[in-house]
């Protein structure tokens, strides 16, 4: 079975926040070719913004979104990046894609202030969340219905997970593959990304 891992991007978005579990996703299909190479590919990634416009992300990167709310088709994983979210906050249409999105969806994820968003949409009332160390007072706040956690990277409530920053996010995900496609995807996924990553820097595998 192929999942489709849908990342929502919009204007403001960390690049990292969407990157790192893009990198994580779209790796572990491509190790899972060279584990079990009769067996589908674990994941589809795509990007999706309200529109298909070009968008900015934080510092000015262009991104063009793969898909827009229309086209989106069915997500088996939505993974809602943080950033500078308080314009996308008050949007009504895309809180509601996100609410309708996670009511089909197998699962639910947000990185860093992506749980600002979440909790707009009322998946998070009730629930332990957790979101970056320096936002943590600010969700507590502005949502005192969601039982906010901030020593933990990532908290799993089954169909709603949700991380800390940049690396959390990146940690998230590599329990995420866990979880869908088992511990040993999930292991040579994140050796290979080391090994990728120190090639990249110069260094020693």
């Amino acid at each position: 079975m192929t999942r489709t891992i849908g990342i929502y991007v919009f204007d403001d978005v960390e690049v990292l926040d969407f990157a790192g579990p893009y990198e994580v996703f779209t790796c572990a299909t491509r190790v899972a070719a060279t584990m079990t190479p009769q067996a589908e590919a674990p994941f589809r990634v795509r990007t999706i913004g309200a529109t298909a416009a070009m968008l900015r992300a934080r510092a000015g990167l262009s991104v063009l979104p793969e898909a827009d709310f229309a086209g989106a088709g069915h997500i088996d994983v939505l993974i809602v990046p943080g950033g500078v979210v308080t314009a996308e906050l008050p949007k009504a249409e895309v809180i509601a894609w996100i609410a309708a999105t996670a009511r089909t969806s197998e699962l639910t994820a947000s990185v860093c202030t992506g749980a600002f968003l979440l909790a707009q949409a009322g998946l998070l009332d009730g629930q332990e969340a957790t979101t970056h160390w320096d936002d943590v007072a600010g969700l507590r706040d502005a949502f005192p219905q969601v039982r906010v956690r901030g020593e933990r990277r990532w908290i799993d409530n089954g169909a709603i997970v949700t991380s800390g920053g940049i690396s959390a996010g990146i940690d998230m995900s590599l329990h995420l593959v866990e979880r869908l496609a088992g511990r040993e995807l999930a292991l040579a996924t994140a050796r290979q990304m080391e090994y990728d990553w120190n090639q990249n820097a110069g260094g020693a595998p």
